[in-house]
């Protein structure tokens, strides 16, 4: 009786808090092949320039499907990059970005701006660099990751230089995550507050919300996928450039997908924290309460969850689970895998499917369940809870 009551109750303020912003936009489907001009299989360029010339969506669907598979066939090539040769670092007035437009939030954000005016606000560091993936969008395109660099007195062990890679959440404003980034300092860990591809910052201006990161276009959303991938290597590009040798990530949401793929690709992230996790991108976003104006647009286009889940499994988790294991083995990786229970944004079901994946592929993990949902994760005191799972994990995996 009281299990019942107790989820009943998370499970309806989980809806409260997926449901006050009022700023999402449902947009028709698009395939948006031009979106993955230079990531295309050979033979189907041609796409990308004139994807009109498609006689029907059936065509369009079932060249898209040949996309992914050539991806998954050829995930080097689409996660490949050429190392940026602009790496700086700036120093400016931190700013909130928000993406709803609440009351209190739009408070916050003037009040955080009056004080930058006044010089009132501490000035913080952020790695800047040109992304090898580009987009339309120039101020995408210009990857931000604000920079947290542990004391020299704190940094021990050998090598005695750690840092943390953060992603935040889908549409997070550009101070979320960052306490997490104060208290890796604590552990003497360093860490790069990395901002995703249309978020905060790298937000075009015709956007309240960092909905090209995830949308009803879908070749859009795969390359928006490949352009985070890429802007985590070329982190680690960095922080290797900088002397660190221990690497991690940690990725929340749709982070800890990004962080997923990764990893996946690059042995060099050695302690991963995938906080909320799911084995298919299609199916988070069909059966999400916070991407129901996505799962609106494919209704209306005629689209089903099973085939949805086909048009993202390049960026699907599930498929690189032996890639997974493969980098893991070769890096001695240490990984944290953390779901909430009441979920409706990343449902149990799909989460589980993720720790099967890995106790059958024998992928060293540790594994912790929230006793709440994914926005009440953010929510006191689970937010507190959630703050030790990951913090006293990348403590141990690198004092190890």
């Amino acid at each position: 009786m009281l299990k019942k009551w107790y989820a009943d109750w998370m499970f309806r303020w989980e809806t409260e808090l997926t449901t006050r912003d009022e700023n999402r936009v449902v947009r028709p489907v698009e395939w948006g092949f031009s979106w993955l001009r230079d990531a295309l299989p050979r033979g189907m360029e041609q796409l990308g320039e004139a994807p009109e010339t498609l006689a029907n969506a059936h065509e369009a669907e079932a060249a898209m499907l040949e996309v992914n598979a050539a991806i998954l066939a050829e995930s080097d090539r689409f996660f490949g990059y050429t190392p940026p040769g602009d790496f700086r670092l700036e120093r400016r007035y931190p700013a909130l970005f928000p993406t709803n437009v609440r009351p209190e939030t739009l408070a916050e954000d003037a009040a955080l701006r009056a004080r930058a005016e006044r010089g009132e606000l501490p000035q913080a560091e952020f790695l800047r660099f040109t992304s090898p993936v580009r987009t339309p969008f120039p101020e995408n395109d210009l990857v931000n990751a604000r920079w947290y660099p542990a004391s020299p007195d704190r940094q021990t062990g050998e090598p005695s230089r750690k840092a943390m890679i953060v992603m935040p959440q889908w549409n997070a404003d550009a101070f979320s995550h960052n306490a997490l980034c104060t208290l890796f300092n604590r552990f003497g860990v360093s860490a790069l507050r990395l901002s995703k591809p249309y978020h905060d910052i790298r937000r075009p201006p015709e956007l309240e919300r960092s909905d090209y990161a995830v949308s009803s276009n879908i070749g859009r959303t795969l390359a928006a996928c490949r352009q985070a991938v890429v802007d985590i290597r070329c982190c680690v590009d960095w922080l290797y450039a900088q002397g660190y040798r221990q690497v991690g990530v940690l990725g929340t949401s749709l982070g800890s997908c990004y962080g997923f793929l990764a990893a996946a690709h690059d042995s060099r992230l050695e302690v991963c924290a995938f906080n909320h996790v799911s084995a298919s991108f299609g199916d988070v976003v069909w059966t999400g309460q916070s991407t129901r104006h996505i799962r609106a647009a494919m209704e209306q286009a005629g689209l089903t969850q099973e085939r949805l889940r086909a048009l993202w499994a390049g960026i699907s988790p599930a498929h690189y689970m032996e890639r997974f294991e493969a980098t893991a083995r070769t890096c001695a990786r240490r990984t944290l895998v953390v779901h909430a229970k009441y979920d409706l944004t990343f449902i149990e079901r799909y989460s589980l499917e993720v720790l099967r994946l890995f106790e059958a592929l024998r992928v060293k993990h540790e594994a912790r369940v929230l006793p709440c949902g994914h926005y009440t994760t953010g929510e006191t005191p689970y937010k507190f809870l959630d703050g030790w799972y990951l913090g006293s994990f990348v403590y141990r995996a690198f004092a190890d």
